[in-house]
């Protein structure tokens, strides 16, 4: 069982948390032949930040994860991955948490824990784009989806964070049947093969992508889609055991 943590407890004092240790989440959606990444938008700034959050003392940390999941999207049951922990002795970033916290009206004293060095936890989430419901956290103003390719700049090393999970998702494909996560419950060749080359950032040849995707044993043909001509109409997909 998940435990909210009211993100202002933390403004003016220290309440239970881990000290120092914090969680960072990459959310991908699919959408329009697109990869998407929900971003937080703080209050009275021009920073844009992944959704993150802090570890309660009486909280595992994959409960920690899934709560600043459902919180900005509405969902459970999320693919959750672990990929990365970033912990550069020079990561704190005090002037821009001074700048966040006086957008929402608040001045940090100077021995305010989240101006310490902070290690975090980088998550990445596949989920379904048509079922989220985003919202912002206390902080923020906005929680949106954006397209990779027109992703801002990230406060902190929020940049750093996303080509990581992205190398990982990439390098992940295969073997943890990602598009399961992504895709509609039925699909057709075309329609993998767009969601592969968005992630990829590449293009691939028909055959050759068809020839290895099938070859994996991951798919099951269920039926011809309803539309065009009968010898014309694209078979539909589903992943095995869906």
């Amino acid at each position: 069982m998940t435990k909210n943590i009211n993100r202002k407890e933390y403004l003016e004092s220290k309440p239970r948390l881990l000290p120092s240790v914090s969680i960072d989440c990459v959310i991908f959606g699919f959408s329009n032949n697109q990869l998407k990444i929900l971003l937080l938008k703080f209050k009275n700034t021009d920073f844009y930040a992944l959704p993150g959050g802090f570890i309660s003392i009486e909280e595992d940390l994959s409960d920690a994860a899934l709560r600043v999941l459902e919180e900005r999207t509405g969902l459970r049951d999320i693919y959750l991955e672990q990929f990365y922990v970033f912990g550069s002795k020079d990561r704190r970033y005090d002037q821009t948490h001074q700048k966040i916290m006086e957008g929402n009206g608040i001045i940090l004293k100077p021995n305010h824990f989240l101006l310490d060095r902070f290690i975090s936890i980088g998550y990445y989430a596949l989920i379904d784009f048509s079922k989220a419901n985003p919202a912002p956290d206390d902080l923020s103003d906005s929680c949106e989806w954006y397209d990779l390719d027109k992703v801002p700049s990230l406060v902190f090393d929020h940049n750093q964070i996303l080509q990581k999970a992205l190398e990982t998702l990439r390098s992940d494909l295969d073997t943890k049947l990602v598009g399961f996560n992504l895709l509609p419950e039925t699909f057709t060749i075309n329609e993998i093969q767009r969601l592969y080359e968005t992630i990829l950032g590449e293009k691939l040849v028909r055959s050759n992508f068809q020839r290895k995707i099938l070859s994996l044993g991951i798919l099951e043909r269920i039926e011809k889609k309803m539309t065009g001509a009968a010898n014309k109409a694209p078979y539909v997909y589903r992943f095995v055991g869906q």
